[in-house]
């Protein structure tokens, strides 16, 4: 009995820190690279460019103030549509809370944002999902909520 008990905790354990594994330097820079080339892209008002660091699938899923959206065209187009000019987009900054491994391939990433604007300022929080993609880190899923 002793010995199925154990047996038993050995596997679980193993299961468990396999799935904690820490995001090896290489994934975690990848990872930041995209994120923050997303903040620049917001910052010169071009939200293609601020796209490129999503999914282009219709399956990307975005969570939101107003909502889900699925799919890459239409949350370009919900981007596009919540802030059509650079007064409504402001600056933006990051702020990553933490970034975990969840699986080989997968990251979760906790975070807030600011968006400085002269219209009246915007802050919250964000949980990201990324997904490798053959050597490319991307967003597979967003949700972020306002803390106005």
């Amino acid at each position: 009995m002793t010995k199925c008990i154990t047996l038993l905790f050995l596997i679980v354990n193993l299961g468990i820190s396999s799935a904690q594994e820490k995001l090896s330097a290489i994934n975690e820079s990848e990872i930041l690279k995209v994120f923050y080339n997303q903040e620049g892209a917001w910052n010169r008002g071009d939200i293609p460019a601020f796209m490129e660091g999503y999914w282009k699938s219709k399956n990307l899923a975005f969570v939101g103030s107003s909502g889900a959206v699925f799919g890459w065209e239409a949350t370009k187009a919900r981007y596009l549509k919540s802030y059509p000019d650079t007064t409504a987009m402001g600056k933006l900054t990051f702020k990553v809370i933490k970034l975990q491994q969840v699986k080989e391939g997968v990251a979760q990433m906790i975070g807030s944002f600011h968006l400085k604007r002269s219209i009246g300022d915007l802050r919250g929080y964000f949980t990201l999902v990324w997904h490798k993609f053959d050597n490319e880190w991307l967003i597979i899923s967003d949700h972020t909520s306002s803390a106005n």
